[in-house]
């Protein structure tokens, strides 16, 4: 397909772009694996362009595989801590001599670089699902430069560009590729539904044969799993929800055991900021955990996957992430190579 239309675009949600537009991507990625590994340079694509980084939450693999990646396309990324700036804000939120509003601090940035990348979810919105995606919304809002969801309450888009990629270089297809999104325990609660979400609207698109699963009380957003019910009709493929973690997994190619937040962590009205509550829902679901024996009910060429950073023997045990099926660290790498496809095609 045209390239030109990528130009300038923002990546907030999957759901802004089209299959078609997702195969670009990650047809552009695997190009750019293919000549990294064998030394081939592509720091001609970007030069002296700037990608500014607003990391409002920690940050290991995104922080530098964005860093990493512009450096590689001829770039150069900012590090922006908002407690070492004047803090983006949104109306309303403002703390005088302590924030700056976010339709300020995108104009400016807009004059300086080609590129903002944002990371909000959580405690900086006080856990209003919505929040915090709607902040990075407001940015790409008032900002003439691309603007990129590195992770919001809602969407994580670039990890899920690497579970598809990782999923298509180790089956080979997504026809016929049972793909099992679980959720899985953690002690702690503050997870949120990013990663799960956008993880099943990209396997719909794609037409896996996608299962959700997970126990009462951790339920996704209903306008996600209207996406993903559309895409697998679309896509010849299929979407289904158990609440039964071993009947789920039963052949499955792909396992991708995550903990998210319960619904009653949030704030009214999606939820009711009972953290009590939230933490007895976990509690029942000690037993939601990715072992040797849960990987045998799947498919015996099955791999697993984790967006890491994992909560060992509580999520998943050491013998599955450190053992022969664990692509993780594959998956981990490959965000890497997505994100210089997105940055290729929306800032050059």
């Amino acid at each position: 397909m045209k390239t030109d239309s990528f130009r300038g675009k923002d990546f907030l949600t999957l759901l802004d772009w089209s299959k078609e537009e997702v195969e670009t991507i990650l047809d552009l990625a695997l190009d750019f694996k293919r000549r990294y590994a064998v030394g081939e340079l592509h720091n001609h694509l970007l030069p002296a362009k700037s990608l500014f980084m607003i990391f409002y939450n920690q940050s290991l693999r995104t922080r530098n595989s964005f860093e990493a990646g512009m450096t590689q396309l001829g770039g150069h990324a900012h590090f922006l801590d908002p407690s070492k700036i004047y803090t983006p804000a949104m109306p309303g939120k403002e703390v005088a001599y302590s924030t700056e509003r976010v339709s300020d601090v995108a104009r400016v940035l807009s004059r300086m670089g080609d590129a903002i990348s944002i990371r909000c979810y959580g405690d900086p919105v006080d856990w209003l699902y919505g929040g915090s995606h709607e902040l990075i919304k407001n940015f790409a809002y008032w900002a003439d430069i691309p603007v990129l969801n590195m992770e919001c309450d809602k969407y994580h888009p670039f990890q899920a560009l690497a579970d598809i990629f990782t999923v298509k270089e180790k089956m080979g297809t997504f026809k016929g590729t049972k793909f099992v999104m679980s959720w899985a325990y953690s002690p702690s609660v503050h997870k949120p539904r990013a990663v799960p979400q956008s993880a099943i609207i990209a396997a719909s698109m794609m037409g896996m044969e996608v299962v959700l699963a997970h126990p009462e009380g951790m339920e996704l957003d209903d306008e996600v799993l209207a996406a993903c019910s559309n895409y697998a009709k679309r896509a010849n493929g299929s979407f289904t929800i158990s609440h039964d973690m071993r009947e789920a997994v039963k052949d499955a190619h792909v396992v991708y055991p995550k903990a998210w937040c319960a619904t009653p962590i949030f704030q009214p009205p999606v939820g009711q900021n009972d953290h009590a509550k939230t933490q007895a829902i976990f509690d029942a679901n000690k037993n939601w955990i990715c072992n040797a024996n849960l990987m045998k009910l799947a498919d015996p060429e099955a791999i697993y996957m984790h967006c890491l950073p994992a909560d060992r023997s509580y999520e998943v045990t050491d013998e599955v992430i450190d053992g022969p099926q664990s692509v993780a660290f594959d998956e981990a790498e490959n965000r890497l190579h997505v994100q210089k496809a997105v940055m290729a095609l929306t800032m050059k």
